[in-house]
């Protein structure tokens, strides 16, 4: 659909501003039901039967084959015994566990303590209820088998002291002790090819194998054989689901329902086996795809829809041109997705991961609008159906993003701002350019660029359905200086963990603070890096994901797995957190200890030592009297170039054992409030035990000269040189309101991602606000806010993170 023909759409309302009430959002009865069901009717639980499944299949077969074909056989028992459920009313069928908000377990990525599971029943936020009988399975049958088992355990024996050393002082995080190696994004091939097609094409390429000049036969064939076998338990998940609908449909006493349940038979008949032919089709498809990455590894991030606008809109337009589809009837289908995405929390966490991903949300991200492989705008029909959707569902999950490229319609831009003026978080807004420039600076084709380029998890950027792109933990960067300002020793821990970089009361410049700075870091990324390659290695060896690597290229033409290498494309990416407070940090050493000596370095570390108790007069010039990262200010702004140059040449670049390149990224997820509280206070003002900023977003009050400032120097990154640099801004609402408002954003997004900002996104809420509801959290309970990339329920968050977000700079438009 033409620009012109959107702007007649808009024109008639079919896009206006809707007034919402309480307990009604969705279009139709069946779909406001269906979410009341889902956001107040479901207790968050642990389900145990993936668990106890992979176990039995385990037992059976491990020791009997190879890990390809053990993973394949594991997971075709999987779906074989599985729990199908079928809630009344559906549209949309599939669930990771046996109900609605049961989250499953993975034992063979983290086998839970007892101490574990009465954890995570009775945590305040972000629990998990355990049943008695839960944990009898758990004790009996999961953890003597288990516990030696699991690649946590694995990781434990095999990571040396240094390592650990650094990962208890809070200096870096880990993802892959819990969770399974990601990104896992979908192109468009599940819409193009059935199962029975992935299948099929395996089985030639078994057939073809040449044992006496490939060399790599044997263990191609093995990585091919369990790829076949998880597409025949997908094609097995599809057939029971027909036939449960089938047989509720022959008890079936209401005949809406009746009929219901033989429509999703029938969908159930054509996908996944078959390449789907009708928009509800490919909707499904997508969902079984999602369920079964999901089901097979605990995936960080899960599994994103990428472009799917682009992957829906033939469908979308051969439906409603045939008459069996209209405007409403696909905006239910969509809204009964993005209730089934509501329904599967992320799979618990525990311990430290918990505390760098303290949410139920799985950071599943659509990508809408984004340019077409041939550089046009991808901006279509589907694309404000989307936007409709999200906002009339306003759930946390999926994760919504749009994609403003210059070639992007103005209208679909405001479009999208007037929903994120609305103070819920959605959609986050990504720069095309940037995004494809970024691939390619990092070795993606132009081509691969366009087709795939999208932005998943919170803002990290790949190649959909060609690129395994791995995150390996945050980087505490701030934390470095503290080390070198303690000479390798962690006050949090109580133990020397870093490199002693010499005396800082002998320090004669700032340089001399560079350089140890420069050690430190290479320190500190020398040992993060070596552990990876460990971890990598373990799950190349022992962890495959067969189907995961039926749905990414090469891995099939390869016969290589996805966690192998398998993919087109592998990057491994780190992502640093407190750009802003190491920036301002170094200013105040560099600016009054060594330029105009207004302290010593002695001073300025006894003031950090004492929590600046008994120092208001340093702690009144670093704060308030020192140049700031966020206000356009060429003294701060040259520091923070030097230390993202810093981080490029220390990290960028480097090899992995299955070929990755590493990659500096920007975001925090939750992480920034974990790496303050294990830090103490820091040179630029900044209190002990407080939390860091966000991303690239300055430190908390820091950034008083507007937001044009701000983005001008977030531009001072070189953000194309990264996998995503993520920046938030918050607004009171009177600040954008009307037409000057949205006047006023819209120029920001399109001023910022002219200079190649990556991504920004807006909290628009007044303090007043979040402070009413720490204390009255009962008048609350559907407050949205923006937390880094994701978007979280303000009661969910504990309270040091509601304080930084609180905290955050309220800008204004002069």
């Amino acid at each position: 659909m033409g620009e012109a023909a959107l702007k007649e759409r808009v024109k008639k309302g079919m896009h206006t501003e809707q007034k919402i009430v309480e307990g009604q959002w969705g279009c139709t009865e069946r779909i406001k039901r269906l979410r009341e069901l889902s956001v107040h009717g479901s207790m968050p639980s642990i389900s145990m039967e993936r668990a106890v499944l992979m176990t039995e299949a385990y037992q059976k077969y491990e020791g009997t084959c190879s890990s390809p074909v053990l993973r394949g056989k594991a997971f075709y028992y999987l779906m074989a015994h599985r729990t199908l459920y079928l809630e009344k009313g559906s549209l949309i069928v599939g669930e990771k566990g046996d109900r609605p908000w049961a989250a499953p377990t993975f034992p063979e990525l983290c086998c839970h303590t007892m101490k574990d599971f009465d954890n995570m029943n009775n945590r305040e936020r972000v629990f998990f209820k355990v049943t008695e009988q839960d944990k009898q399975i758990q004790r009996d049958v999961i953890i003597p088998y288990w516990q030696d088992r699991a690649m946590m355990a694995r990781m434990n024996a095999l990571l040396p002291e240094e390592w650990k050393k650094l990962f208890a002082a809070g200096m870096y995080t880990e993802f892959l002790q819990q969770r399974g190696p990601g990104h896992t994004v979908a192109d468009g091939k599940i819409y193009e090819k059935g199962y029975g097609d992935f299948l099929a094409e395996i089985q030639n390429q078994i057939d073809s194998l040449d044992y006496n000049h490939d060399l790599q036969a044997l263990q191609k064939r093995e990585e091919w054989e369990g790829m076949k076998l998880v597409c025949k338990g997908m094609i097995l998940l599809g057939k029971r689901y027909a036939a449960l609908a089938r047989s509720m449909a022959e008890s079936a006493t209401d005949l809406q329902w009746k009929k219901d349940l033989l429509d999703i038979a029938v969908t159930c008949d054509i996908v996944p086996e078959h390449k789907p032919q009708t928009f509800r089709q490919a909707v499904q498809m997508y969902w079984f795809t999602h369920i079964g990455v999901t089901s097979e590894m605990n995936n960080w991030d899960a599994y994103s829809p990428g472009k799917f606008d682009q992957y829906l809109e033939p469908f979308y337009e051969k439906d409603m041109s045939d008459g069996r589809l209209n405007y409403e009837s696909a905006k239910e289908i969509l809204e009964a997705l993005w209730i089934q995405f509501n329904n599967q929390p992320a799979p618990p966490k525990v311990g430290i991961t918990l505390k760098e991903s303290a949410t139920y949300t799985d950071f599943c991200n659509l990508n809408t609008g984004a340019l077409r492989p041939d550089g046009t705008s991808g901006v279509s029909d589907v694309s404000y159906l989307i936007l409709e959707v999200m906002d009339e569902m306003r759930l946390l999950q999926p994760s919504s993003n749009v994609q403003i490229s210059q070639k992007s319609p103005e209208i679909f831009l405001r479009k999208a701002l007037e929903i994120s003026r609305k103070g819920w978080g959605q959609p986050a807004f990504y720069n095309s350019e940037a995004i494809i420039q970024e691939l390619m600076y990092l070795g993606k084709s132009l081509d691969d660029a366009r087709s795939s380029g999208i932005a998943s998890g919170c803002v990290e950027a790949g190649t959909a359905g060609k690129e395994a792109y791995v995150l390996t933990g945050y980087l505490n960067i701030p934390k470095v200086l503290e080390l070198v300002l303690n000479r390798g020793y962690d006050a949090y821990t109580g133990a020397f963990v870093g490199v002693d970089t010499g005396d800082l009361l002998t320090f004669a410049s700032y340089d001399e603070v560079w350089q140890a700075f420069l050690k430190e870091l290479n320190y500190v990324v020398d040992v993060k890096i070596a552990g990876n390659n460990i971890i990598e290695r373990l799950y190349m060896e022992n962890m495959p994901v067969p189907l995961l690597s039926v749905i990414t290229d090469d891995c099939i033409l390869k016969g290589l797995d996805y966690n192998a290498g398998g993919a087109r494309y592998n990057t491994s990416y780190i992502q640093c957190v407190g750009i802003a407070t190491i920036t301002d940090s170094l200013a105040a050493i560099k600016k009054n200890v060594f330029e105009n000596k207004r302290f010593t370095m002695a001073e300025l570390w006894n003031a950090c030592k004492s929590d600046f108790s008994g120092y208001d007069e340093i702690f009144h010039i670093v704060s308030q009297e020192t140049p700031k990262y966020g206000n356009d200010d060429e003294y701060a702004d040259t520091i923070l170039h030097q230390v993202d140059l810093a981080l490029q040449k220390t990290i960028a670049g480097r090899k992995t054992p299955k070929g990755s390149r590493t990659v500096v990224e920007f975001l925090p997820t939750t992480c920034h409030v974990y790496f303050g509280q294990v830090m103490e206070a820091s040179p630029n003002g900044r209190h002990a035990h407080i939390s860091l900023p966000d991303g690239i977003s300055p430190e908390k009050g820091a950034d008083i000269s507007g937001p044009t400032a701000v983005i001008k120097s977030c531009s001072k990154l070189e953000q194309l040189k990264t996998g995503g640099a993520l920046l938030n801004q918050k607004f009171t609402p009177s600040v954008v309101a009307g037409q000057r408002g949205i006047d006023c954003l819209a120029a920001l997004v399109r001023s910022y991602f002219t200079m190649d900002g990556h991504h920004i996104q807006f909290n628009i809420i007044d303090k007043e606000t979040l402070l009413d509801a720490q204390k009255h959290p009962e008048q609350y309970e559907n407050l949205i806010v923006r937390v880094a990339g994701y978007s979280d329920y303000f009661n969910n968050l504990d309270k040091a993170l509601q304080d930084e977000i609180i905290n955050r700079t309220e800008q204004t438009f002069s």
